[in-house]
C-alpha cells in the first residue's frame, strides 16, 4: 500500500500558453525556445505547487520524441492531406524545434526535478480543437491539434456536425480509438521519468453514443482502460518508485454516467487522485461532498481557473475571442475553503497563466497571474479564516448540467431562485455580508427584492465590487447591480437559498452574476 497521494497543490501547464501569451519570457511573435518551457516551471517553483502537470498541447500530435506518430511523419502527412506545407505557410516554432531533435517532455521533466516539483503528464483523451478544418484544402491552422489518426478515422466520430464540439469527438466504444490513445500513453510512460499520469476526460467530455451504449457498458469500457493504464504505470515505474494515477473528471455527479465514470470501480482499479473540474471556470456549485463519498480513500482536488464568467465575443476569431471575468484571490481561497469543508485533500490550477495577454487587446486589460495565492491554498486553516466571496457566474454548459443557475432571463414581476453553497469560517460568521446580483443591462429605475433562507433582506447601495477587486473586466457598473445586507445569523453551512424578485420594471433583463461577500 502506498497510501494517499501526498500532493496538496496541482498546477496544470498546457504548454500552448508559452506562445499564445505575452509573458516575461515570451515577447510578441517570438519563436519557441526550450528556455521558455523551463521558465513556465520556474515561475511556480517555491509558490506551494508540489505537482506540475504538463499537457503537451492538445495531446493528439506528440510534442515529444514519438515512435507512434513522429513529428516528421505528421508534417509529411499534412502536406499530402491538406495540399500545403504547413511549415512554409504558417511556421510552427515548436514543431521546428521537434524536427531538429528537441524534446519538450524531457526538458519539462528535467526542470521539475531541478525545482522540486513532481512531474506528471496530463493527456487530453478526446481533444478536438480545430477539427472543423479537417476537410479544408490549403488549411494550415491547428497543426498541433489535427492528427492523421483523427482524419483517417472520421467514421469514429460521435456526430456529423464538425461545428459542434461534442459531435466531433471520437467514440470510445471503438477499440481502435482506445488502442491509439493507449499507445501514446505507453510510450510516454516507458520513455520518461515521470511521477504520474493524468487521464483528462474534460477535453472534451463526450465519449459515447448514449443511444447505442448502456451505463454498464460505458463503465466497463472506461474501467478497463483505467485499469490498463494502472498496470502500465506499475510496469514502467523505476525500482522502488511509485507512479500515481490521476483522473480529471466533472465536478458534477450527474455528468459521470455518460462518460463511463464509476469512481468506486476506478479506485479499486488503481486510481489514486481525482481532479474535480468545472471544464474552464472557477465554480463553487459542484457535488464535491457527494463525489468524495464515492471514493473516500483517494486524494481528491477541486480545480480552479483564471475565469469565473464568460462574456461576449469581441474579436470575431475562432478561439480566445471572448471577454472573461477574472478569478480573484478571495474567490480562490473561498473555493478552496469549500473544498476542504467537503472533505477534499487539495486544489488544482488549470489555465492559471491566462491572466496574461492572449487573443487580442480587446479582451483586456491583462495582468500577471497571482502565483502568490498558492501558499495559502495549501492550508485549510488559512483559507478558513476569510474573507470569503461566494459566486455564481455565467459559464459554458460543458458538460451539459441540468438547471445551470446563470444566465437567467428575468421579467418584471418574476421571482427567481438561486442556491449558493457556503461554509462558515473558523470561529463562525461574525460580520454581516452583502448579496449582489448583476445584469448585462442597465437596471434603470427597476425595483428588486431579495430573500435569503426565507428571511427578507434590506437593500443597500453597497453595489461596488468587494475586497478591492484588482481585475476590471466584466465587473459592471453600479447601475447594473442591486445589493442587500445579509445578516451573519441568517447564513447557513451548506446550501443557502436565495429568492430574487423584479418587483417592477419596463423590460426583461439578463442576470449574469450573483455573489455573497462576507468579511469573516
Amino acid at each position: 500500500m502506498t497510501g494517499k497521494a501526498p500532493f496538496r497543490v496541482i498546477y496544470s501547464n498546457d504548454t500552448t500558453n508559452i506562445l499564445t501569451c505575452i509573458s516575461p519570457y515570451h515577447a510578441r511573435r517570438q519563436p519557441f525556445r526550450p528556455e521558455m518551457l523551463e521558465a513556465t516551471v520556474d515561475e511556480v517553483a517555491g509558490t506551494g505547487v508540489d505537482a506540475h502537470f504538463i499537457q503537451l498541447a492538445h495531446g493528439q500530435v506528440p510534442w515529444y520524441r514519438s515512435k507512434v506518430y513522429p513529428i516528421k511523419e505528421h508534417i509529411e502527412w499534412w502536406k499530402e492531406h491538406f495540399g500545403v506545407d504547413p511549415m512554409a505557410v504558417k511556421p510552427n516554432s515548436v514543431h521546428q524545434y521537434l524536427l531538429e531533435g528537441g524534446d519538450l517532455l524531457q526538458v519539462f521533466v528535467d526542470r521539475c526535478r531541478k525545482t522540486g516539483q513532481a512531474p506528471f503528464v496530463s493527456l487530453r483523451l478526446n481533444d478536438v480543437h480545430f477539427a472543423n478544418h479537417v476537410h479544408e484544402k490549403g488549411n494550415a491552422d491547428g497543426q498541433h491539434a489535427i492528427s492523421r489518426f483523427y482524419v483517417e478515422n472520421l467514421d469514429c466520430r460521435l456526430g456529423d456536425d464538425l461545428n459542434d464540439w461534442l459531435q466531433r469527438t471520437l467514440d470510445w466504444s471503438r477499440d481502435r480509438v482506445r488502442e491509439h490513445m493507449f499507445a501514446m500513453i505507453e510510450e510516454q510512460c516507458e520513455g520518461y521519468d515521470i511521477d504520474g499520469f493524468e487521464l483528462d476526460f474534460m477535453r472534451f467530455p463526450h465519449f459515447f453514443d448514449l443511444e447505442r451504449t448502456t451505463s454498464a457498458e460505458r463503465a466497463g469500457v472506461m474501467t478497463g482502460f483505467v485499469s490498463r493504464v494502472r498496470q502500465l504505470l506499475d510496469r514502467t515505474a523505476r525500482p522502488g518508485r511509485h507512479r500515481w494515477l490521476c483522473v480529471r473528471i466533472p465536478a458534477f455527479r450527474s455528468a459521470h454516467d455518460a462518460l463511463g465514470i464509476d469512481l468506486a470501480q476506478w479506485a479499486t482499479a488503481g486510481v489514486e487522485m481525482v481532479n474535480l473540474s468545472y471544464h474552464y471556470f472557477t465554480e463553487q456549485d459542484g457535488d464535491l461532498a457527494a463525489i468524495r463519498e464515492l471514493a473516500p480513500e483517494v486524494s481528491m482536488y477541486v480545480e480552479m481557473t483564471h475565469a469565473t464568467a464568460i462574456g461576449r465575443n469581441v474579436t470575431g476569431g475562432e478561439h480566445d475571442n471572448f471577454t472573461f471575468r477574472r478569478t480573484t484571490p478571495q474567490q480562490f481561497r473561498t473555493t478552496a475553503h469549500l473544498a476542504y469543508a467537503a472533505g477534499l485533500d487539495g486544489v488544482s490550477a488549470f489555465n492559471f497563466v491566462y491572466y496574461r495577454e492572449h487573443g487580442g487587446a480587446a479582451r483586456g486589460p491583462f495582468d500577471e497571474p497571482p502565483f502568490e495565492v498558492f501558499h495559502s491554498l495549501r492550508e485549510p486553516a488559512t483559507v478558513a479564516r476569510g474573507p470569503h466571496h461566494y459566486i455564481l457566474g455565467n459559464v459554458w454548459d460543458c458538460p451539459p448540467i441540468p438547471n445551470r443557475p446563470l444566465p437567467r432571463q428575468v421579467t418584471p414581476g418574476a421571482t427567481e431562485d438561486f442556491r449558493i453553497q457556503m461554509a462558515p469560517p473558523s470561529g463562525g460568521w461574525t460580520a454581516d455580508g452583502c448579496l449582489r446580483i448583476q445584469a448585462e443591462e442597465d437596471l434603470g429605475d427597476s425595483r428588486w427584492s431579495a430573500q435569503l433562507n426565507g428571511h427578507t433582506l434590506i437593500e443597500t447601495d453597497r453595489r461596488v465590487e468587494p475586497f478591492g477587486n484588482p481585475y476590471s473586466p466584466m465587473l459592471g457598473a453600479a447601475n447594473q447591480h442591486r445589493a442587500w445586507t445579509v445578516p451573519a445569523d441568517g447564513l447557513k453551512n451548506g446550501v443557502n437559498d436565495i429568492l430574487v424578485k423584479m418587483e417592477s420594471g419596463t423590460q426583461p433583463v439578463r442576470l449574469v452574476f450573483v455573489d455573497i461577500a462576507v468579511e469573516q
